[in-house]
């Protein structure tokens, strides 16, 4: 019987290229992890910062950096950053060099509510905490008492975010007993009357309408109040 060389020496280097890639990646994931390092996503305002991540990504697994990369729990740590406060989403991944790299994106205020304690409202209506790292310059939101409260003036509170004529000019939201909402200007003495949120993108049309007409007739210095409770008029006081 003719012995054929050729195919035994194909299948000894497909064992031993077999071999070398099995022994390569159980080294790799053997190896214990070589740093950890945060990234953000979104806007540049940090309201957390990358010492305090790390410092969480730490906390969720003991000795981490004694770890073999095959350890790591990376959906654990993911969990622990999206139940932080200030955190919207997270995504924890490793290198092929062991770096643990964290991609986060931070929760997004777009109003600061004021009652028995303060704190911001974030862009999907839910609380987030003040930061020590940065104040962001939104609307002051006054009367809320519960959460029911802040989801009902989610949607006036997100417009406003989200438009950059009423994000300019809009300084307070008051929000009263009878569930009806009034709101402050900068630089402008009269209280815009928005009552509920029926109609309101309606009434915020009707609002810009007669803000540029009123600014061209130099006539918005004489009014003390702009009441946008009225279909498709805007009802005006004088001082």
């Amino acid at each position: 019987m003719r012995i054929n060389w050729n195919v035994i020496k194909g299948v000894f280097l497909l064992g031993l290229v077999m071999f070398l890639y099995a022994f390569s990646s159980f080294k790799n994931n053997s190896r214990p992890v070589s740093s950890v390092n945060v990234y953000f996503t979104g806007e540049d305002n940090v309201f957390i910062t990358s010492k305090m991540v790390n410092k969480l990504l730490i906390q969720s697994q003991e000795k981490l950096y004694f770890l073999p990369k095959d350890d790591i729990a990376l959906k654990e740590m993911e969990f622990l950053l999206e139940s932080n406060d200030m955190i919207k989403s997270a995504q924890v991944y490793l290198t092929v060099s062991g770096e643990v790299r964290a991609k986060v994106e931070q929760k997004r205020p777009i109003a600061r509510v004021v009652s028995d304690e303060v704190f911001y409202m974030d862009e999907d209506g839910f609380r987030m905490p003040l930061s020590s790292q940065h104040s962001a310059r939104v609307p002051l939101m006054y009367g809320i008492v519960d959460k029911d409260d802040l989801q009902s003036v989610h949607k006036l509170v997100l417009t406003i975010y989200n438009d950059s004529f009423l994000k300019t000019y809009v300084t307070e939201i008051h929000y009263n007993e009878n569930k009806e909402i009034s709101l402050k200007l900068r630089l402008l003495d009269f209280e815009v009357l928005v009552g509920t949120l029926d109609n309101l993108d309606i009434k915020l049309k009707n609002f810009k309408a007669f803000y540029q007409k009123a600014k061209k007739d130099k006539m918005l210095d004489v009014y003390k109040s702009v009441n946008l409770q009225f279909d498709n008029q805007v009802v005006c006081t004088k001082k």
